[in-house]
């Protein structure tokens, strides 16, 4: 599972990865080095795929009564994903790239928990495979978009920490098929696949990072 990760991203590393025409936030990009659940992160959608926007992390489907489920959909497992009720909509219809530079898992042993941070070993922005939704309040107001981060069988460097990780899209052929509305729903599925052995590199650090008022620097500091 993905609970936590981190936003710490500049213009200049965007131009890089992906198209100069991105359009960026209004308001810019915010730093955030400990990203919860119900908070925002950086999504590119399928619907508009240059610009970045800053959806809530925790699918709310559009049938939904309130916003409460969304604490509970984080995560989508892309085992069976196409067939659950919340997510056949959207893995079908509403895809997107969730960005990060890193993030965070617990490893569990005799004594306590460790926690480590996890990023890409070439230095690139982390790219999340994800699912988004709009929901629209009952009293009325604005819509809210969420996202789920969708997660399988753990690589070779996430094995030892977790049984789960974000399934990545790091190539930009990966990610423009990932955001082709027309794309078939096999080929899809077929984009979520475990990285290969490389792809991460990971480091412990401080306990900290597991209290959310906790955001700066310090949580990317080698414990």
């Amino acid at each position: 599972m993905c609970g936590r990760y981190s936003i710490v991203i500049t213009a200049e590393q965007l131009r890089q990865q992906f198209s100069s025409q991105l359009q960026l936030p209004v308001g810019g990009l915010q730093k955030n080095y400990n990203v919860a659940p119900t908070q925002n992160g950086l999504v590119i959608t399928n619907h508009q795929p240059d610009q970045l926007a800053g959806f809530r992390w925790g699918l709310v489907p559009f049938w939904a009564k309130d916003l409460k489920i969304g604490a509970r959909m984080i995560n989508a497992r892309s085992e069976g994903i196409e067939e659950k009720p919340s997510f056949r909509k959207p893995i079908r219809e509403k895809r997107c790239l969730v960005l990060a530079d890193s993030f965070y898992e617990w490893q569990r042993h005799k004594g306590g928990k460790t926690p480590y941070r996890i990023k890409p070993a070439d230095g690139s922005l982390l790219v999340m495979a994800g699912i988004w939704e709009q929901w629209q309040p009952p009293e009325g107001g604005a819509p809210i978009f969420t996202y789920s981060v969708i997660t399988g069988p753990p690589n070779e460097e996430m094995v030892s920490l977790h049984d789960r990780m974000p399934m990545l899209l790091q190539e930009e052929a990966q990610q423009s098929r990932w955001l082709d509305q027309a794309l078939p729903l096999p080929q899809i599925l077929e984009l979520l696949q475990t990285p290969p052995a490389g792809t991460l590199t990971y480091y412990p650090v401080s306990a900290l990072v597991g209290n959310v008022r906790n955001n700066g620097p310090e949580l990317h500091e080698p414990a």
